[in-house]
């Protein structure tokens, strides 16, 4: 596994642009009129394998001390509504738990098992609306060695679905390593060792492990779209009634010292969800 160095960023004061990019891209979402607006009772799940919600810990005192450190991100997604952790996207029932006026946010998720698939594009396609992050090659630091179920997962692994929503992510392994920051239409955020998105043109063909052939939908369904942009690091997609906003990196949630980065970071991470909620 590759571990770059993080190289310091520019104090904030000289961050201007990135940030003035990023509300001009805020502003554009905004002006979107398919776009539902963030309410406090609407309910925001995450389903994650990143220390957001509950830190890297050997001693499970320290998870539940009320003065441990708290995640940056982690007040950025309660702004958006009620945080609902989630352990699973396939209830007893084979039906993702949250309610489809709701937002599920993806952070470098584990591997989906087929039932949680199956969910996970039903709910989309019934209007579910979704932020995903996939990070082909993590570069988050682990205090937990490789094989440990608490290390934060260290290559995504969703290729079936991904598929199915007419999206393949690659990895370019001679790109060099270290954060740079890369430009989007949400502003400028940090990324190392990133992926990249492709249009696979194998949209709505049935999940492999569905057992079943041909598309799926029924007639009058919406069809499946996606638009790839920033050089593959963003893919949003109308699938069915629903919207996936695709990011193929997730080094924007690593912690650091540096005010400047994690200011652009809360930034940015609030017009990603505006985005996720935009019909555009």
């Amino acid at each position: 596994m590759i571990r770059a160095h993080r190289p310091h960023l520019r104090p904030a004061a000289n961050n201007l642009r990135p940030v003035l990019t990023l509300l001009a891209g805020v502003l554009a979402l905004a002006s979107c009129g398919d776009s539902r607006p963030p309410r406090a009772d609407r309910e925001v799940g995450l389903y994650t394998s990143l220390p957001i919600l509950w830190a890297e810990s050997d001693d499970i005192r320290d998870l539940l001390a009320a003065d441990r450190p708290q995640h940056w991100a982690g007040p950025v997604l309660s702004d958006a509504g009620k945080l609902v952790p989630l352990d699973t996207l396939a209830d007893a029932n084979g039906v993702l738990p949250l309610p489809h006026d709701g937002l599920l946010v993806l952070a470098q998720p584990r591997p989906f098992s087929p039932q949680e698939n199956v969910a996970l594009d039903r709910w989309v396609r019934d209007g579910g609306r979704v932020l995903l992050f996939a990070d082909p090659m993590l570069t988050m630091p682990s205090r937990h060695a490789l094989g440990d179920p608490r290390r934060p997962q260290d290559m995504a692994m969703l290729s079936p679905i991904l598929a199915h929503w007419g999206l393949r992510m690659e990895f370019d392994e001679g790109q060099p390593a270290g954060e740079r920051m890369a430009a989007s239409f949400v502003g400028e955020f940090p990324v190392n060792l990133a992926g990249r998105f492709r249009s696979s043109g194998n949209s709505g063909d049935r999940l492999p492990e569905s057992g079943k052939h041909g598309k799926d939908g029924k007639p009058g369904d919406a069809r499946d779209a996606c638009r790839i942009e920033s050089e593959g690091l963003i893919a949003r997609c109308k699938i069915g009634h629903g919207r996936v906003f695709a990011v193929s990196d997730a080094a924007l949630f690593e912690e650091s010292p540096d005010v400047g980065r994690q200011a652009i970071c809360r930034k940015v991470l609030a017009a990603m969800i505006l985005g996720a909620e935009s019909g555009d």
